[in-house]
């Protein structure tokens, strides 16, 4: 954008709508677990890996979806994208076995959501905006996100209730398709805007390299790994995790939904104190609350006011890691390559997704129980907390000397 826009603006607006259906539809895949199991006869982990699957080729294509963005526009990314998020959703309606779940629900899916989530529309909204309001913009797109896990949920539901779980997934691929609407904003931006740093002229390759040689930017990756363990096992396992406790379909559904409710207050919060405070303390005091959250979880008795109690934490702090995290990559590297180098780092996330994913229907097929991948979230989260303490989030030295 050639000039800054404002928070409250409709080009804003179109963008958080835009993300809330990327985290929306993405975070109601749990709730298909069980019918999908059901009729095709598998445990869990077979529909728990193509969504593991899922995860992982998100990281993996996130760097692509990012550097392609970087390099061709934002817009034409989204479009492309927001047609392999809908063409995976009605591979996964219409598979007839173990193939077409990861291939629609695994490959599709995944290249899909990291061409329109969060790797991809968090950069260009941080060139949108004037660098002073950049945090609060980061804050405002994850809380979107947030925003579309609680209303797209109970939506999700819904249309498996009352048309089947093929069908359902057929309507929300439908849904996908918007994105491609919503992403007008885009079509007008050069997606550098006149307030980046641009104190050296630097290639991909360059820039790349200048992370790659650069430790702290491997910490911030291996700290976004536990936090892509946490969220995507909680998203995946938490409904049948309730169901065997003894919980209704309707607690696990409003489980998820005060997550998504209370994560919007968290990412705006984030956003806000990401922008006055130092951004790797607010990380390390993150992954610390998220421990203790999950301790006290597991270890006092289960009731439905203990699950809401967890719940409403864990969505004040669910994605309250993003405006942070990807703050820390524009503040140590500039916003140039934001897209590319915040992909990587996601790639991180995304890993720890799989393994979260995968290792909880794994494990509780051997086990018949969650309580191992509980407590492994819990002691991770404390090692994560130590790790950012470490971190050294100040611009590189070559930004640093442009500077003065």
């Amino acid at each position: 954008m050639s000039r800054p826009v404002k928070l409250l603006s409709i080009s804003i607006a179109l963008v958080c709508l835009l993300l809330a259906l990327n985290f929306g539809l993405r975070s109601s895949m749990g709730f298909f677990m069980a019918p999908i199991s059901n009729q095709f006869g598998y445990g869990r982990e077979v529909f728990a890996f193509a969504l593991a699957l899922q995860n992982l080729w998100w990281g993996l294509s996130q760097p692509i979806a990012g550097a392609f963005a970087d390099r061709f526009g934002t817009l034409k990314t989204i479009w492309i994208g927001a047609v392999l998020y809908a063409l995976g959703l009605y591979v996964t309606a219409t598979a007839d076995g173990v193939f077409g779940l990861n291939m629609g629900a695994g490959f599709l899916m995944g290249m899909g959501i990291s061409a329109t989530g969060f790797g991809v529309v968090l950069p260009a909204m941080a060139r949108m905006v004037s660098p002073e309001k950049r945090s609060f913009a980061l804050g405002l797109g994850s809380a979107a996100g947030s925003a579309g896990q609680l209303l797209v949920i109970p939506v999700a539901q819904g249309f498996i209730s009352a048309y089947g779980w093929s069908t359902a997934l057929m309507l929300m691929a439908l849904c996908a398709l918007m994105m491609v609407l919503l992403s007008s904003p885009f079509r007008q931006s050069n997606d550098v805007s006149s307030n980046a740093v641009q104190s050296v002229s630097q290639t991909m390759k360059e820039a790349l390299q200048e992370a790659s040689a650069y430790s702290h930017y491997w910490l911030l990756v291996v700290g976004f790994f536990v936090c892509g363990f946490q969220l995507a096992f909680i998203t995946v396992h938490m409904p049948p995790f309730l169901s065997d406790q003894g919980f209704s379909s309707e607690v696990a559904v409003a489980s998820l939904s005060l997550i998504g409710l209370f994560n919007i207050f968290g990412c705006l919060l984030s956003g806000s104190w990401s922008g006055k405070y130092s951004k790797k303390k607010l990380l390390a005091i993150i992954y610390a609350l998220r421990a203790l959250s999950i301790a006290a979880f597991m270890y006092f008795p289960m009731t439905t006011y203990s699950v809401y109690a967890f719940s409403i934490v864990t969505g004040l702090l669910w994605l309250a890691t993003v405006p942070p995290t990807s703050g820390i990559v524009a503040q140590m590297f500039g916003l140039r390559y934001m897209g590319l180098l915040y992909g990587i780092v996601f790639l991180g996330h995304q890993l720890g997704s799989f393994s979260g994913v995968w290792l909880g229907g794994y494990l509780y097929d051997k086990t018949g129980s969650y309580d191992v991948v509980w407590w492994a979230a819990c002691i991770i989260a404390l090692i994560t907390a130590l790790l950012h303490v470490f971190i050294d989030d100040r611009p590189i030295a070559r930004l640093r000397t442009a500077m003065a």
